[in-house]
């Protein structure tokens, strides 16, 4: 049997850190070092998430939380505004960073993978931990060799804090790696209501729908002459993200440098 791997999860309180505390504790190849949040300083983790006493508290205090218990691995579903900073101090007390907060610029990122390779551990950020979701953005990246007019459009709950979400983000990446940036639709075209037609990246466009009663989904439509072929994954619940979450903290403890993306890991 494998080590056990200690975990800190970081915003445990929230609606995804939640179900991180629920796979590390009920997980025999995971252990629960510390449950950071910035409200509910003192309760146990366990009764938090609705499971038995587990004995570790809630803490306040992230530093705080590195240094006492010093966990392997951090798990962070927080939000943009923190991720940065979060990451920086795990990777200075040797911890290694699983990100599920989006947002990251290209310069944080490099700058985040020398911190990692620097220190010799490994760090992953990672915008969906869906494998379903990793294999609909590999289908997107094949399908735009062959039928280059592309747009994405992602669905989330009006709670959401950035658009286009990180998910569409790098769907748009592997699709552009594999065409030649056109300039799509009529070049007389003309938006009679600003926005209407989408965020423009590479020639094409993504479409940002917020509204209450959503989860998380993603559709990209592809046209051709007489044709559409339309790539699209629904999740429904937050549990659907575990087992890929608990393939990051694992393989974080197999290399050096930060990868950007779970579909490293998917074959």
């Amino acid at each position: 049997m494998s080590e056990v791997i200690r975990v800190a999860v970081i915003g445990a309180a929230g609606r995804m850190g939640r179900e991180v505390v629920k796979l590390v504790l009920q997980d025999p190849e995971l252990e629960l070092a510390a449950a950071v949040n910035r409200s509910g300083a003192g309760m146990d983790a366990g009764t938090l998430v609705g499971l038995p006493e587990c004995g570790v508290l809630v803490t306040d205090d992230i530093e705080m939380a590195f240094a006492e218990t010093k966990p392997q691995v951090m798990v962070d579903f927080t939000i943009p505004q923190y991720a940065f900073a979060h990451t920086e101090l795990a990777i200075r007390y040797g911890v290694r960073p699983v990100m599920g907060v989006t947002g990251f610029t290209t310069e944080q990122i490099e700058q985040l993978d020398k911190q990692c390779q620097d220190k010799g551990i490994g760090g992953l950020i990672a915008p969906n931990f869906s494998i379903g979701a990793i294999l609909m953005m590999r289908f997107a990246a094949q399908a735009a060799k062959h039928m280059p007019n592309v747009e994405i459009i992602e669905y989330h709950g009006d709670q959401k804090l950035d658009a286009p979400s990180g998910t569409a983000i790098k769907t748009a990446e592997l699709i552009a790696a594999n065409r030649e940036e056109i300039r799509q639709g009529n070049p007389n075209e003309e938006e009679t209501i600003e926005g209407s037609r989408g965020g423009y990246y590479n020639g094409f466009r993504i479409h940002s729908v917020r509204l209450p009663g959503v989860f998380a989904q993603q559709e990209v439509v592809f046209g051709d002459f007489g044709q559409t072929l339309k790539i699209r994954h629904d999740s429904y619940e937050r549990a659907g993200y575990m087992p890929g979450v608990k393939i990051g903290v694992q393989k974080v403890m197999e290399y050096t440098g930060l990868i950007y993306g779970f579909d490293h890991f998917i074959d």
